[in-house]
Parts: structure tokens; sequence; C-alpha cells
């Protein structure tokens, strides 16, 4: 078999297996290379795991308040750690083994083993890394593997790890990562959730629905920081009405570690300083892109930050190597990398009428019970860029369906562009809104107005009322408030 490509992809997580599969319908012969298992990061500790972990907490947390819903449950209701990471892991593996069946419907090569960049148009192939975690399906036996293989085009979609902080590394026993947090060998009675990005909020909500004391510790002066205040407002109430400890505007400035417990000092913005001792720390201040070991330097490929510098289509600035996914900048989400990715490979083939993507237009979605979706611009950022606007506001304790369904705490809001009737951003908490944010994506890329979304007859009794009430709010014409 050559060793020639048109097209080879360093990393299968789901910006790489695909932008491999759409090489491939466009016809080039592509191959893609992982160190690991197929289905990088997300698929295998990420985004699919922490999902299934989530729904375990989600019907455990129903379960514990069936009496509301005239419901009496004979016996106890309890979680059973090892069954609970046995499907998480299940669910992973049965995904997993769907990555490689889609390479193999594509024709798309899988070479096994570290890549390095040699030289333009070259990958150097080396042994596989002894994965950090086990595989979910073992490599089958007589697959490409080491050697070294070339390209017209090289694209890099390596991702991401966790960010460590100096002096408050995981080391997998006592300080844990989201790879320790999300395959527990036991329930520990009290964890300390350091950051409040979705990692960190997801898991703080799924170990507080198992019954953990869980404090959580945030740098900055609202949780979730990257989400409008009002919505992280209406989250950190919600949760603290189950439980959670919420610091903000405070650091862990130090973790003193026991026999089998942490002791976190942490910082108040006062200086004042406050030790909280727990089980366990989840470090949760980030990711960083795995750029090294690649040969970057050799090529002289220009980064910032830790991330590889791209432009709209993923090109760097060395002809013929591209990056696209979380290892080439924020945000650093799964669906980001996989459109990326697409533009990417659709550019190189010469399609016409490729756009570069429009990062106004990503959506961002947190787990956490209750659930954050958003799209678009805060009110506070469409403040700052100096525009006028218009902004609505639905509750869900208005809201039939919400009622129905014992779910009455939740907000939607909609930012409209006062002048043009744009709508320039929607935020949302409560059940099921990462469901729902897709319709306000839609709208955005269809440039819609105000008046399309009054227009539009949204179903009933649905949650998707809220969206258009809110919309109609932001024109004072909101009927069922």
């Amino acid at each position: 078999m050559s060793n020639a490509y048109d097209v080879i992809i360093i990393g299968s997580g789901p910006g790489g297996y695909v932008t491999a599969i759409r090489a491939a319908q466009l016809g080039l012969k592509t191959a893609i290379v992982e160190r690991e298992h197929l289905g990088g990061i997300c698929l295998n500790w990420g985004c699919i795991p922490t999902k299934a972990l989530l729904r375990s907490a989600e019907i455990l947390d129903h379960a514990n308040h069936a009496k509301s819903y005239g419901l009496t449950l004979n016996g106890t209701m309890t979680a059973d750690v090892k069954d609970v990471v046995a499907r998480s892991r299940g669910v992973s593996a049965r995904l997993n083994g769907g990555v490689g069946f889609l390479m193999k419907k594509n024709k798309i090569d899988v070479i096994w083993g570290e890549a390095k960049l040699s030289k333009p148009g070259e990958v150097g192939v080396g042994k596989m890394l002894k994965p950090v975690v086990e595989p979910q399906n073992p490599v089958p036996k007589g697959v490409l593997g080491e050697g070294t293989y070339t390209a017209k085009h090289i694209i890099v979609a390596t991702g991401a790890r966790p960010r460590a902080l100096p002096g408050i590394e995981p080391d997998g026993k006592l300080i844990w990562t989201y790879f320790e947090a999300m395959k527990p060998d036991f329930m520990p009675k009290s964890i300390v959730v350091m950051g409040s990005g979705a990692i960190g909020i997801e898991f703080a909500s799924f170990y507080r629905s198992m019954g953990v004391d869980v404090t959580v510790v945030e740098l900055m002066a609202n949780i979730m920081p990257v989400e409008d205040v009002e919505i992280s407002t209406f989250a950190r109430k919600q949760l603290e009405k189950r439980g959670l400890k919420i610091i903000t505007e405070a650091k862990v400035s130090k973790v003193e570690k026991g026999a089998n417990s942490i002791t976190a000092h942490v910082e108040t913005k006062d200086g004042k300083v406050q030790t909280i001792t727990a089980d366990r720390l989840i470090s949760a201040v980030g990711v960083q892109g795995n750029i090294e070991n690649l040969g970057l330097e050799t090529l002289g490929v220009k980064t910032d930050r830790g991330c590889i510098v791209i432009d709209g289509y993923g090109k760097t600035n060395v002809p013929g190597l591209y990056a696209i996914g979380d290892v080439a900048g924020p945000p650093m989400l799964a669906h980001k990398a996989e459109h990326e990715g697409v533009i990417c490979i659709e550019k190189i083939a010469g399609l016409p009428n490729v756009h570069p993507m429009d990062k106004a237009k990503i959506p961002g979605c947190t787990y956490c019970n209750p659930q954050v979706a958003s799209v678009g611009l805060t009110e506070a950022k469409a403040k700052a860029e100096g525009r006028e606007i218009r902004v609505g506001r639905y509750n869900f304790n208005a809201n039939g369906k919400a009622i129905a369904l014992g779910e009455d705490q939740g907000l939607i809001k909609t930012i409209f562009d006062k002048k043009t009737g744009e709508l320039i951003g929607a935020h949302m908490v409560g059940a099921e809104v990462t469901e729902l944010i897709q319709g306000f994506v839609v709208a955005m890329n269809l440039e819609t107005t105000e008046e399309e979304l009054m227009h539009t007859i949204f179903p009933h009794p649905t949650l998707s009322e809220m969206m258009k009430e809110s919309v109609l709010d932001a024109y004072g014409r909101v009927l069922n408030a």
C-alpha cells in the first residue's frame, strides 16, 4: 500500500474524523493518524461519557423527588458508583467502535502511532503512546503503523489536555482532572472543584447529585464566566439551592495533601484565606492545546498562547499545513472543531463559496442541573460594542409544559439590535435548554429579525414556546406573562 496521500489528518477527535470523512467524500485519498484511541477526548473522556454520568445523576434527582410527581418508590434509591461509571464507559465504547466503522466505510486509512512533522509534506509515525487511559477498543493487528507518510495537505487536529496550575498539579489520586473525576473507584464524601467553567460545573453538579459535599472555587466574579451575567446568576442560585457551596472572586492558592484527603487554602480578593478540607480536589482550570512534540518548531509554525495560529480556513503560516479544533484555539468545543474541519477541507478541495467560520454564531452548552446554553453576544458585550439593544426575557414558571414537567425554574433571554431587529444573542438556563438553543442558532445564521420569529408558529405545549415569548417580550408584546 502506498504511503502517499492527498490529506493526512493528525488526531481522530471530532474535528479529525469528521474532516477525514468529508475529505473522502470529496474524492481525496485520506489517512488519519491516531496515537491512542479513535474519537479523541470528546468521545472517550469528554462530551459523551460526561453526559452519560449526568444522565444517571438526573434520573437519581428525579427519583429522589418522586413524591412531587405523585409517585412512591418502594425502598431507597441509591447510586452504585461502579455501575454508573460502567454505563458511561459502555456508551463511549459503543461510539468508539462507530468511528472505526465510519473510517472503514469511507475507505480512510487509520495509521496507529504518534505523529511528528519531519519536513513539509511529510509525517513520521512512531510507536503508539502507552495510553494515559485505557483504549475503549483494542487496536487491531496488522494495520498501518510506524513509518514515513507523505501528503499534499497535512491537518493538525491534536486537541487539548487539562491545564495544570504550578504547585497544584494533578496526581491522579488526591488531585483529579476530568480523567479521574469521570471514573472514580469510590464516591468521595466531599470535593473541592477548582474552576467553574463548563467542565467544573458539570462535575460539581454530578457529584452533588450523587450526595457529595461540593465546594466550587472561581476566580472571576461569576460562575461560568463566559455566560451572560443574568443567566449565570440565575444558575448559581439554583445550584446553591441544590446544596452546592460556591465561592467567587477567590483562588486556591495552596493545596496540602494528607494520607487520603486535601486541604485547600482559598484566598479571596481581599486577601483573606480560609481552609477547606475535602476527600478530593478536581482541577478544572481550563485546557491547553497539544502542540508539543509535533515538530512545529522545526517547520517554523507560528503559535500563540499554546495554540497554533491559523487564518479563517485553517491555514498556518507554513504552506500545506493546517490546524483545526482545540489545538487551533478557542472556543474549545467539539462542534466548533467539526465545522472548522469541514471548512478547511472544502477550501483545500477548491469548492466555491466556502466561508470562514463566524465564531459569534457558535453555541455553547453546559449540562449541569439546571442546564445552560447560549449563542451570540451577551448583554454586557453588546453594550460594550456600543449597540442599542432590545432585551426580552421569559421565565419557565409561566410555561405550561415546564410546570407539567416539574421544571419551572429557568429563564430565556434574547437580545436584538434595536435599529435593525437582528437577533444578536440568546441565553438560556433551565431544563433541556441545550436542545432548544439550536433554534436560535439557525435563526441567527439565516439573519433572522424579530419579525420572522414573531410570525413563526411554535407548537403547544412545549418548552420552545418560551423562545417566542422572549422575542415578544423584547418588543413589548409578550402574551403569556
